[in-house]
């Protein structure tokens, strides 16, 4: 196998396969957990406005049958 005067030996070659081989998977790790983190974030708010609509629904029904 010949080599062109500025490129790294195959050694080298190899060892940039590998890591980017790693950071792929490291991406894809983060990328799970983002998801993860969006969706229980999004569950979150659907709980809080479902709170505060029932609360709202609470008051606007006792002030009517309370009057």
């Amino acid at each position: 196998m010949t080599t062109l005067p500025n490129s790294p030996p195959p050694d080298s070659q190899q060892q940039v396969l590998v890591e980017l081989r790693a950071l792929k998977q490291e991406v894809e790790q983060f990328n799970q957990k983002f998801d993860n983190y969006q969706k229980a974030t999004q569950w979150v708010v659907q709980l809080a406005f479902s709170l505060i609509a029932a609360a709202t629904v609470t008051v606007i029904v006792s002030t009517v049958l309370g009057r």
